[in-house]
Parts: structure tokens; sequence; C-alpha cells
């Protein structure tokens, strides 16, 4: 498959390094905030002040008081409980923050509303505007939320990348922009805080050559770029010729995705999945169940991940890599802010994917079709059950035609 797909704005000479985990992601997160000169943005949909969050924070608060130029966006759903705490800290070390969509109070809360769907979901951090961290992974510990009855010590599977290079100019235009409008709104609810707003941080020039990557930020908005990461996924599938694999926490494709992925399997391209198999939310994951039929008859290797939480929204299709926060569901590919790293390279996309089949290897649980199909009555109505009610659920988009 070639890269020229889909309209992307590729960019040459970047470094594009794959973070693994908290374990590759956390620290170099802290340091490079550590290391910050001039400004740091960060954006994140949970931001959980546990052990690893803490550490993240306070870097944030050192950074503020050394005069770097702090500014947080967290999401008012998936921190509801956490972000006026860690607004009040950012603030008070010197640094800017704002909460996307703040949840409204119990009352609002019943009645159902669009706009209350429609989340920063993107997790990107750019620090001196010269490098970018962009991928699926919260500001969240990987073992805090595992279930200590299971006895696994594994930590929540996802990925990340550090970019250096062109790119980052993109990401730095992406957050400025989504600034600008969250504190234009500040301004219309107190006009008086005119004269203190910080609507953009300094102007840098774009990066120079950090690397020889070929790699592009495809972002998912309410606006401008509504099916951008949709339709990327549906060029490469369409386009590709030997392997599609493809880990995705909440798997939910649209009809069109469905059929792009039985499409490649027919006419003899490998297609692999790998899933959820320890259940995060039992409705995302019975509605994936109910798909899987379809797909395994239609020629599709299907993995369950077992060993912990899969959090992963990465692919790999013939030498094409991507790595961010979109997964193929509903709420992605039609409400939530969302980011994507794609990678034109063979040896990052060789690297993601052997660390995808290792992931398979070593613990990856195979469905078979015979014994998908043997499943219980009762878990044939769950599976159904969860997938009417995800159905009505994207009811609310006005698109449910298309799934």
């Amino acid at each position: 498959m070639k890269a020229d797909i889909v309209r992307l704005d590729w960019t040459d000479d970047n470094a594009v390094e794959l973070l693994q985990n908290g374990a590759d992601f956390f620290p170099a997160l802290c340091q490079g905030i550590d290391d910050a000169r001039v400004s740091v943005h960060l954006e994140t949909y949970i931001f959980q002040p546990d052990r690893t969050g803490e550490q993240v924070l306070q870097s944030l608060e050192r950074a503020a008081r050394r005069d770097v130029k702090v500014r947080v966006v967290i999401d008012g759903f998936g921190s509801a409980d956490t972000a006026n705490g860690v607004r009040d800290r950012i603030v008070a070390a010197g640094g800017y923050c704002r909460v996307y969509r703040p949840e409204p109070p119990w009352y609002g809360r019943l009645a159902l509303s669009r706009n209350r769907l429609r989340r920063l979901h993107r997790k990107v951090v750019v620090v001196d505007g010269d490098v970018a961290f962009v991928g699926g992974i919260n500001v969240v510990d990987d073992y805090d939320d595992l279930d200590p009855k299971d006895d696994i010590p594994a930590p929540r599977f996802d990925f990340a990348v550090k970019v250096r290079g062109p790119l980052v100019a993109y990401a730095v235009h992406a957050q400025d922009l989504l600034w600008v409008r969250l504190s234009w709104a500040k301004l219309r609810r107190h006009p008086r805080d005119w004269r203190r707003m910080q609507l953009s941080l300094p102007r840098r020039p774009p990066s120079e050559r950090a690397g020889t990557q070929r790699a592009a930020l495809v972002l998912r908005d309410n606006l401008r770029y509504r099916q951008t990461i949709e339709r990327a996924y549906l060029y490469g599938i369409e386009h590709a010729q030997r392997d599609i694999l493809i880990a995705n926490a909440y798997f939910f494709p649209g009809r069109q995705l469905r059929k792009a992925l039985w499409r490649a399997a027919a006419r003899g391209v490998r297609v692999r999945l790998l899933l959820q198999g320890k259940i995060e939310y039992h409705m995302q994951y019975c509605a994936t169940r109910s798909l899987y039929n379809r797909l395994l008859l239609g020629g599709i290797e299907i993995y369950e991940y077992v060993p912990s939480y899969l959090h992963a929204k990465v692919a790999v299709i013939d030498g094409i890599a991507t790595v961010g926060s979109s997964n193929l569901d509903p709420f992605s590919l039609l409400l939530a802010r969302e980011a994507n790293v794609v990678v034109d390279d063979v040896s990052f996309a060789h690297e993601l994917q052997q660390r995808l089949e290792t992931a398979i290897d070593e613990g990856g649980r195979l469905v078979c079709a015979e014994d998908y199909q043997r499943r219980g009555w009762w878990n044939r109505c769950i599976d159904a059950v969860a997938y009417a009610l995800l159905r009505i659920g994207v009811a609310l988009t006005g698109r449910s035609s298309e799934y």
C-alpha cells in the first residue's frame, strides 16, 4: 500500500519513537516537562492524581514555577471527579488550566444530550514546540484500576509516540485552536477577565529536520475533520494487499468499515483483530461480541487480550502504522475530539507489528468460530441486548443508519 492516502498532510524528516505502556510513556513525558524551557501544553481525557498522575502533576507545577508557560486541558467527563483539584493546583503554581465541557449539575445529567457526548478524548502533549507526545495513554497509573482478585500483574496495554520534527507544528496549531476556543468561551462568561486572558503562547518556528520518517497528524473534531480518521482507516483497508493488524480497545465499527474488512479478507489479505479479553465495560464488550460471528465467518482472525485491560488504538497495514486515541466505535468516530499519528516507515511499522504479535502470542486468546457459535442462549441474548442499546446511543448522533 502506498502512502499517498486521503489528503493527509504528510511531513518528512520526523523522528518517531514508539512508547509502550506507562513504563515507557510517563518517564519520557515527565523528563520532557522537566526539561521544558518555554512552554508545555497537555491535553488529556482522564487526569487521575494517583501515584503516576501525581508525578506528572508535580512536573507541571515545577515547570510553571520556573516561568515555563503551562497550559492544561482536561475533559469534563473523563476527569469529572478530579478536574477541579488538578486545575486548582496548576493555577496555584502559575499555570493555566481549562476544563473541556464541564459536567452539569446532577439534574442536568438526567436529560439525553448529544453535546454531553462530545468529549475531548485525544491525548496530546507538546513541549517547547519541539517535541510532541501523542497516543492513547491517559494520565492514570497502569495498575491502579486492575482487579486485585484477578491476580494479574500485567499493566494496561497501550501505546503512544514521541515525535520530533515538522509534524510537531501541526500539534501546536491544533492545541492553539482549541485553547482559543476555550478561552473565548470563558471570556464570554466572565468579560472582566479579558485583561488576564492568555489566548496563545508565543509562536515558534517549525521544527527542523529531526529524522528520516514520514508521518502525519490525523485529527477528528465535529466541524472540519469529522470523518478524517475513519476515511484514513477505510483507505488503508481497501488498498491493503498483504496484512492488516488492528488492536483496538472498543471495537464497534460502522457498516463501511466492517464491509471493508470482509472484502480485504475475501481477496486474500490476512486480517487480524486484537480486542479486549479482560472486560472493562460490559456493554461495549458484549456489543462487540455481537459482531464476532459475521467477522469470523468472513475469514477474519480475532484474538482477545487477557493478561490485562487492552487500551490500545493502533494498527499496521502493509508497512504503514497508526498510533493514537481513536477507537473504532461510535464515540470516537462520531463524537469525540481525537488525534492519531500515521507513520509511513517500514522499520517503525515492523516494530509495532512485532509488539502486537508478541502480545497475541503471549496473551492472546484465539476466538474460534465453532466455539463462539456454541455459546449458550443466555450469552447470545446479552450480546444482542448490548448491541441494541449501543445502537440506541448511536441514534443520538443522527447516524444510526451507518451502524
